[in-house]
């Protein structure tokens, strides 16, 4: 599994379903699972708008 650096979606292909993007890391610590990103505040706040599995943190090393 890896975090996109972009929108930290956490998927297993070669791409992030969520922006497209090509910049993955396996290096990220926790997970949020958001189910319904409309009405889930922490979602809103973190400005996530599709539901799936993020990462909290990204990490550089």
């Amino acid at each position: 599994m890896k975090a996109c650096k972009n929108c930290r979606l956490i998927s297993d292909g070669p791409t992030c379903p969520g922006c497209n993007g090509t910049e993955l890391t396996e290096k990220f610590s926790g997970q949020l699972k958001v189910t319904d990103p409309e009405k889930s505040e922490i979602a809103v706040k973190l400005g996530i708008k599709m539901p799936g599995t993020y990462a909290i943190k990204i990490r550089e090393r």
